[in-house]
Parts: structure tokens; C-alpha cells; sequence
């Protein structure tokens, strides 16, 4: 796997996540084969990334609807001091 040296040290966290991860889920399975153990930790970082991505999109979405409020308000004042 080719890593760009600025995302080095990003790689190598992740790794150690990884090998935790199947070292918990190794221990929790005991009985299940290595594959499946990958495949469960796949699972739940797919699930995790999309969690994280509809959190994201709900605050953008709430970002976008408060700086429209502001941008209403302040058009508004705006246009109050333009008639004085």
C-alpha cells in the first residue's frame, strides 16, 4: 500500500485501531474464523463511517438553514438603515 508521508501518521493510527479491533473481536469470538472477524470489523467501520456522514449532513444542513436566517436578518436590518 503507497502512503503519502503526510498521511503517515494517520495510517499508522488507523492500523493500530485495526489491530485492537481484532484482537476485542478475536477475544469476543473466539470460535469464529479470521475472515469473519475482518468481515464484522468492515461492518462496523462501514457503519460508523455512515453515521458520521449523517451527522455531518444534518449540521450542514442546520448550518446553512441558520446562516440563511442571518443573511434574511441582516438584509432586512440593512435595508431598515438605508430608508433612515
Amino acid at each position: 500500500m503507497k502512503v503519502q508521508r503526510e498521511q503517515e501518521e494517520l495510517v499508522r493510527k488507523a492500523a493500530r485501531s485495526v489491530e485492537e479491533e481484532i484482537k476485542a473481536f478475536a477475544h469476543r469470538y473466539e470460535h469464529q474464523d479470521q475472515q469473519d472477524i475482518l468481515a464484522m470489523i468492515a461492518l462496523q467501520n462501514a457503519v460508523g463511517i455512515l453515521e458520521l456522514e449523517e451527522k455531518k449532513n444534518f449540521r450542514e444542513k442546520e448550518m446553512a438553514l441558520k446562516l440563511k436566517e442571518i443573511d434574511e436578518l441582516l438584509t432586512h436590518q440593512l435595508s431598515l438603515e438605508v430608508r433612515s
